[in-house]
């Protein structure tokens, strides 16, 4: 590129707004002991195959997306490879298999497993250990601010009219156009306003990578004079602004060659420089977030007799009823993010032993001192043996339910960490009965580190229901009170029930991820082990779009 060619012309990002952040990418690091020698005569030329569960087959990947809303099955496989060259594995030595979950990895950030060989024998003492890194360097973005000082006039009977353009130099040389500038009419020391861009827009999140600023006097039929250029980096730009000596020569290297005693054809000078961290739910996750999980059941008459098989709580041996069906697929992809897997288990509208007085919050194992189950399956199993001991009743009071799990994540609140997060699943088969104490609960509790599902079960109308899910509009308490996050998420189950239970979980938890960001954006907490100071986007940001990450997904580097 020559100093003095014409740029193609380029749509000027629009000042202030912020660019949404890639996804995060998540590296996994594998290391094996004690592995079985194959080789009579030297020891064995590991290697590691990597399978993910897909439509019940395992397919060998190298990469894949992570997604908080699905259960990722993944399994590791090590061979003994006969040679370099050699990338099949039908023949090779199998040295022991480990299955877990990308989410069990993600939650931990290190999962050490013992290495199983077929039938489940343990492969002597071999142990394979997973670490997972984000490795994405999405979760920032800055804002940039230049004026110029003395510029070239190019116009003859007015001044120049100055824009700047910020260009990313690629690997193969080519050039990005990173922002465009506003151009500054007749004014040989514009000053241009600033502008916010993602450092994967700038630099690739690499702040070494080589940028290149233009100065040109804009053209009304596009045939821009060329002013001046420099070059730079990110990593100079900050250090420069933080020592007060943030300005470059813009050099004309036609006028260099030229004139004897040329300096420059003007100064540019990084007037501001502002960095801004945004962090990502995976960060969260992986500086040890823990996610609270708790369901609630609705245990109301009009789910019918347990002991009639048309009634929605009716145990069937050979098929799972609803209650269970939406429990189990959304309990199992929460359970991987709780350290402890005890999650607990409420029920509202029956009466309960034994004295037989209706109740809106009361646990389901019976003891009020420890609400909580032993894992997914101990739910199950305190559901399936409290059905026998209680009597249908009513009404369909939500908001006790709703308040026992907020006064929970309130003390959480008050720790200053990003240390959990609360999701409460209400399975209910009718529109609640409190609507206006359930709306103000909602409202208090978009205040907290709280989510709030809702799966309607059975055929009842569920259309007062969606007024509960702010999609459409703000939900207020009845005294008019805005909720401050968009927490409660509804889905009718007969809407999903050809469905598999994946895509129930997919559908009910795919919000999380962002209304978990939006909490701890809004409270400035950044994740765990890391500083205060590294969370620096203003106490507005989230509330703007682009701040918070829609998607995440990860690419599994295996060395």
């Amino acid at each position: 590129m020559s100093a003095g060619s014409e740029r193609p012309a380029a749509a000027a990002a629009a000042p202030g707004a912020v660019p949404a952040p890639r996804a995060s990418r998540v590296e996994l690091r594998l290391s094996c002991r004690h592995l079985l020698d194959r080789d009579p005569l030297t020891k064995s030329d590991p290697s590691v195959l990597l399978l993910l569960r897909s439509q019940n087959q395992w397919v060998q990947v190298f990469t894949l997306d992570y997604y908080f809303e699905e259960v990722q099955k993944l399994r590791f496989e090590v061979y003994d490879t006969r040679g370099p060259s050699d990338l099949g594995y039908q023949d090779d030595d199998f040295l022991g298999g480990m299955e877990c979950t990308l989410g069990q990895i993600v939650a931990q950030k290190k999962v050490t497993r013992a290495l199983l060989l077929k039938f489940g024998r343990n492969a002597g003492k071999s142990t394979i250990t997973v670490t997972a890194e984000d490795i994405s360097g999405n979760n920032g973005y800055v804002e940039l601010s230049f004026r110029a000082r003395k510029l070239d006039d190019k116009d003859l009977f007015s001044k120049s009219d100055p824009f700047l353009e910020l260009y990313r130099v690629n690997d193969d040389g080519s050039e990005q156009l990173v922002y465009r500038t506003e151009v500054v009419k007749d004014n040989l020391s514009p000053v241009w306003e600033p502008f916010k861009v993602s450092l994967n827009n700038l630099c690739s999140c690499e702040e070494t990578r080589p940028l290149k600023c233009l100065v040109w006097d804009h053209d009304s039929r596009g045939k821009h004079d060329f002013i001046g250029e420099f070059s730079t980096t990110f990593e100079e730009m900050q250090k420069a602004f933080g020592e007060d000596q943030a300005q470059w020569d813009c050099v004309n290297a036609k006028y260099r060659q030229r004139k004897r005693n040329y300096k420059n054809s003007g100064v540019v000078i990084l007037a501001d420089l502002k960095s801004y961290r945004v962090h990502s739910f995976l960060d969260y996750i992986m500086g040890g977030c823990q996610i609270h999980f708790t369901v609630a059941i609705d245990f109301t008459a009009s789910n019918g007799d347990p002991r009639n098989s048309c009634s929605l709580h009716y145990i069937n041996p050979f098929q799972p009823n609803e209650y269970l069906q939406a429990l189990v697929a959304v309990g199992e992809i929460c359970q991987d993010y709780d350290s402890d897997k005890r999650f607990s288990a409420l029920g509202f509208g029956a009466r309960i032993p034994p004295k037989y007085e209706v109740s809106h919050d009361f646990a389901i194992n019976f003891n009020p001192e420890d609400d909580e189950c032993e894992g997914i399956q101990g739910v199950v199993e305190a559901y399936r043996n409290c059905l026998p001991r209680v009597q249908l009743y009513g009404p369909t009071n939500v908001a006790p339910v709703i308040s026992k799990v907020a006064r929970m994540a309130a003390a959480e609140e008050s720790t200053g960490e990003a240390s959990q997060y609360y999701i409460l699943l209400v399975l209910t088969d009718g529109v609640v009965t409190d609507m206006a104490d359930t709306r103000e609960a909602i409202v208090r509790a978009s205040y907290l580190p709280m989510s709030i599902i809702i799966v309607g079960v059975g055929n009842a109308d569920f259309t007062d229901m969606q007024t509960l899910d702010g999609d459409e509009g703000i939900l207020r308490s009845p005294r008019g009170e805005p909720a401050l996050r968009d927490i409660v998420q509804f889905v009718p189950f007969r809407e999903l029930k050809s469905a598999t239970p994946a895509a129930l979980a997919k559908c009910v938890l795919a919000e999380v991820p962002r209304q978990v960001v939006e909490y701890f954006s809004y409270r400035e907490l950044p994740p765990r082990g890391l500083g205060t100071h590294t969370y620096d986007a203003g106490p507005e940001r989230a509330g703007q779009p682009g701040v918070r990450p829609v998607s995440v997904s990860s690419t599994l580097g295996v060395p």
